[in-house]
């Protein structure tokens, strides 16, 4: 579900200058865990800098890498660039986006636990539970600041692209216990059906249903909540 709600918001992001060289090829050597460029923070860009040449190839190149390795999502640092950048398609209907500096908010205690896996992680998969919904503000790839609210599937994809920007890998925030190599997952399945008690970040309230709604940039998370729940609502009647 995807609703749109026009706005006019001139963006003002203070963030340092940064340059970008080009680069040539488009689908780029994706970092692997251990790799130093994914434990760092990576730095914000300067919106001056979004509408030139060679910020477009490298979210050219960012987007072709993640198409070619069949991703949902894609940050920047997990190619070797420490900016904070992601590529990620939220509706299949919509295509991929292009999120520069990010900036999430949780609006909910309630959480959905999924399992993930990660290009950078290679092999493994394992649960991690996550707020159900959230406002994310960002500039897109023409630099005009714009804001979602996220719910269910979404939130999860935004949240662990995002994780990349501050240095953290989904292994961080998974259920030890659920970590599985990928051929024992696909013969095994879910680790948590094994256990005799149910796991503990999860509960018997129904899942939130996805959805992706556009807010005005404007607003605060809280503004944004009130404006987008009672589409919420009905995604989750869906």
């Amino acid at each position: 579900m995807l609703v749109r709600v026009p706005t006019l918001y001139v963006p003002r992001y203070p963030t340092p200058p940064l340059s970008f060289p080009g680069v040539s090829v488009a689908i780029l050597k994706v970092a692997q865990m251990g790799h130093p460029v994914l434990r760092r923070v990576a730095e914000p860009v300067d919106p001056a800098a979004i509408r030139t040449p060679a910020f477009r190839r490298v979210c050219q190149d960012l987007l072709d890498t993640m198409d070619e390795y069949d991703g949902a999502g894609l940050a920047a640092p997990q190619v070797h660039l420490s900016v904070r950048v992601v590529v990620l398609t939220l509706d299949g209907s919509e295509g991929p986006e292009v999120w520069v500096n990010p900036v999430l908010t949780p609006l909910t205690d309630r959480t959905s636990a999924t399992y993930e896996g990660c290009l950078s992680v290679e092999g493994m998969r394992g649960r991690v539970a996550r707020p159900a919904r959230i406002h994310v503000r960002f500039l897109d790839d023409e630099g005009a600041e714009r804001a979602y609210v996220l719910q269910g599937f979404p939130a999860v994809v935004a949240q662990h692209e995002c994780d990349h920007l501050d240095g953290v890998l989904y292994i961080d925030k998974a259920d030890p216990r659920t970590l599985a190599f990928l051929p024992e997952f696909r013969k095994f399945g879910r680790m948590d059906e094994y256990e005799d008690a149910p796991p503990e970040d999860l509960d018997d309230e129904p899942e939130l249903g996805d959805a992706v709604i556009e807010v005005p940039a404007d607003l605060s998370a809280a503004e944004a909540l009130a404006l987008a729940e009672p589409h919420l609502l009905s995604s989750e009647e869906e």
